[in-house]
């Protein structure tokens, strides 16, 4: 009888086993054994053994460098590695075998299955990297991708041997073709536990072809910011990511440059016509339009500029710095339908004010046009692929939170065109990159989502209702975390739209709380599906794919925007305010009161808005977890990013220029001799 049959919980006797050894390890103040697994599965459960053996030697030899006031705890965790070991090998030997009865894998419960299915497939996978995964995946020519949605490989402008753009020219032969299917990938609110968005969004799309259809994906491109800062890389994961990870993670094709390079040469024509002799009379204490950089930078949001005199450095005033996700121009950039649109957004860039109070614009400054030139290649959209060969269009990367959070229009669009389905995902949880897909990215592109998938994890809604620690992780607080998924699936019925709760399953999560969210979503009347695709990839993401297509085939969406564009600016964010955030009101501090007069006199009332608030909390603090009642929005100020399309109302405390946390990823990251990177995900 295999050990499942003998009653053992084999998933919860690993957790422990390897929670207790790390445990014992920190609280001894050593390093862990560098040998903690051993690559070869074994041939025989001798050998099984023999293999334990050799591993419990090499700990014993390493643990004789310990203090002698740890030698009780070095032979307690000596015996803990034994036990571990013996246990870890022996399965994967049974597991392994051909002969295995079926009598013997029905004893197993459905759980220990696939638990142990996991220890196998990691005796040589988990341990390996995003980077480790990518870089040993054979994957198709990207001239092979571009065939396989009907682009010549002759059209194809190459970046490296795995990433093509594709001229807007060629892709507009497509116009006139029937769209697919769109769904929209979203999540619920953001913890440190992680709801792994984009990894089911790409697994989504590896599952969907698994079952037949033929899908084209379309996602953000990430920032240098977040990479080296708090996230280590915006690829997905595991056995679900975009490839080639390590130059999609980096410099990728350019884009963000271009328009970095293009806002900065704005910002370089105001400062010089400020300095020589100011015919627009702009007033340098109003300028309004920024620099940016492509990275997280604290100490630079607010800066002096111009010193040395007018000579050496132009007219001393106030400004700073904001990410270039930040930037209009990257909005400009994702929301342009082609080269004129683009060319019109940029004109209408406001940079700041004159001496009368009057708006000064991009236009005014003459240099639109050399814009355009910095920007002909970022236009065009990337195509690369899924570690299983699927074309994705990477193309656009403006943040949720403080932008509009969507991959570019152009992007989405010919996804539409060139597939059945076509998945892309909103940056953020539903209340922001969602809620600004449905009410700008919509509105200006004529598109709308015939299903959408709302992310959750276990842990992530353990969080959410109170959870700290590890003791804290348990059904009640799951059972609390609900008001946050609630909220969220309440928020995107709003829009008409049909909702799938994707539950992103994380190696440790048990049964019964994918039992209690199945049941709890099911009360609600949401469909739920199971997602295991950073271990499985698109195998894991069947069942979700299954649940996507059924709701597609059977609910006809309804799709409706929250408000309509001749509401005031006010009473637009009252509506986000208190329908999708669940504020009680709204307080606006006086300068957003005068911004919203000022705004609505020059005739930007009509424009939707895009509220700039924290990622971290439905609310505007982000300490608040859950879906909070009885709080207060409030609102700063007001910009407007007029080639964009939309009013910007910031909220809170919220940044434009963001900060390293206190351990960057920038930390954990290097290369070798080889090429080969660590750190980077």
């Amino acid at each position: 009888m295999s050990l499942c049959g003998a009653g053992i919980d084999v998933a919860g006797l690993f957790l422990k086993m390897e929670n207790m050894t790390k445990m014992t390890v920190m609280a001894m103040n050593a390093p862990t054994p560098k040998n903690m697994t051993l690559n070869v599965p074994p041939a025989s459960p001798m050998s099984s053994l023999m293999d334990s053996a050799e591993f419990i030697m090499n700990a014993n030899t390493h643990r004789k460098n310990i203090r002698n006031t740890n030698a009780g705890i070095s032979s307690f965790l000596t015996a803990l590695c034994m036990l571990r070991y013996v246990i870890k090998f022996t399965l994967s030997f049974f597991l392994k075998k051909t002969s295995l009865s079926n009598a013997e894998k029905s004893v197993c419960t459905e759980s220990e299955r696939k638990v142990l299915y996991r220890g196998i497939r990691y005796n040589r996978e988990y341990m390996k990297t995003d980077f480790e995964i990518a870089n040993e995946t054979s994957v198709k020519k990207i001239a092979d991708i571009a065939a396989d949605i009907g682009i010549d490989e002759s059209e194809l402008i190459y970046y490296g041997r795995n990433i093509a753009k594709i001229p807007l020219k060629t892709l507009s032969e497509f116009d006139k073709r029937k769209n697919g299917k769109l769904i929209l990938v979203t999540a619920i609110t953001a913890t440190p536990a992680g709801e792994g968005k984009t990894v089911t969004t790409i697994g989504l799309i590896q599952g969907l072809s698994r079952i037949g259809k033929k899908v084209v994906g379309a996602l953000r491109e990430p920032s240098l910011g977040p990479t080296f800062g708090l996230k280590g890389g915006a690829t997905g994961g595991g056995f679900s990511q975009v490839y080639p990870m390590w130059d999609i993670n980096l410099h990728f094709t350019g884009d963000i440059h271009a328009v970095g390079a293009a806002h900065n040469l704005l910002s370089a024509m105001v400062e010089n016509h400020i300095a020589k002799g100011n015919e627009l009379g702009i007033d340098p204490t109003r300028i309004t339009l920024k620099k940016v950089m492509d990275m997280d930078c604290r100490e630079l949001r607010n800066v002096v500029v111009g010193l040395g005199g007018r000579s050496q450095g132009g007219i001393p005033h106030e400004s700073g710095f904001i990410i270039t996700s930040a930037s209009e121009i990257s909005a400009i950039l994702a929301l342009s339908k082609d080269l004129e649109d683009l060319r019109t957004r940029l004109g209408e860039i406001v940079v700041g004010y004159d001496f009368k109070g009057g708006y000064v614009r991009a236009r005014d400054l003459e240099c639109v046009g050399a814009m355009m030139i910095l920007l002909k290649d970022a236009i065009n959209p990337n195509l690369v692929q899924t570690l299983e060969g699927q074309p994705v269009f990477v193309h656009g990367f403006p943040f949720a939170n403080i932008a509009h959070g969507s991959n570019s229009i152009i992007a989405t669009k010919y996804a539409l065109k060139l597939g059945d389905y076509a998945v892309t995902e909103a940056g953020f949880a539903a209340d922001l990159g969602a809620e600004k897909f449905m009410n700008i990215v919509c509105r200006q592109s004529g598109f709308s989502p015939d299903c959408v998938v709302l992310v959750a994890s276990v842990r992530a809604l353990m969080m959410h209702g109170g959870a700290v620690s590890d003791a804290e992780m348990n059904s009640e607080s799951l059972k609390k975390g609900f008001s946050n998924l609630d909220k969220h699936i309440e928020n995107l019925r709003r829009f008409g739209v049909p909702v799938v709760v994707a539950i992103n399953r994380f190696i440790g999560d048990s049964d019964e709380h994918l039992r209690i969210i199945r049941e709890h979503c099911g009360s609600l009347g949401a469909e739920c599906a199971m997602s295991n695709v950073f271990e499985q990839g698109g195998e894991g993401g069947i069942e979700l794919a299954k649940a996507v297509v059924k709701t597609i085939d059977e609910k006809d969406p309804d799709f409706k925007f929250l408000y309509p564009l001749d509401m005031s600016i006010k009473e637009k964010i009252e509506v986000i305010g208190k329908e999708i955030y669940g504020a009680t009101m709204i307080n606006f501090l006086p300068a957003a009161e005068s911004a919203i007069n000022d705004l609505t006199a020059a005739g930007y009332g009509n424009l939707p808005v895009c509220i700039a608030k924290t990622q971290s909390s439905i609310s505007d603090d982000p300490k608040r977890k859950g879906a909070p009642t009885g709080w207060k929005l409030t609102v700063r100020e007001l910009t407007v990013s007029a080639g964009a399309g939309f009013v910007v109302p910031v909220c809170g405390q919220m940044m434009l220029m963001p900060g390293l946390p206190k351990i960057p990823a920038a930390m954990r990251m290097d290369i070798d001799a080889d090429g080969n990177i660590k750190g980077l995900k």
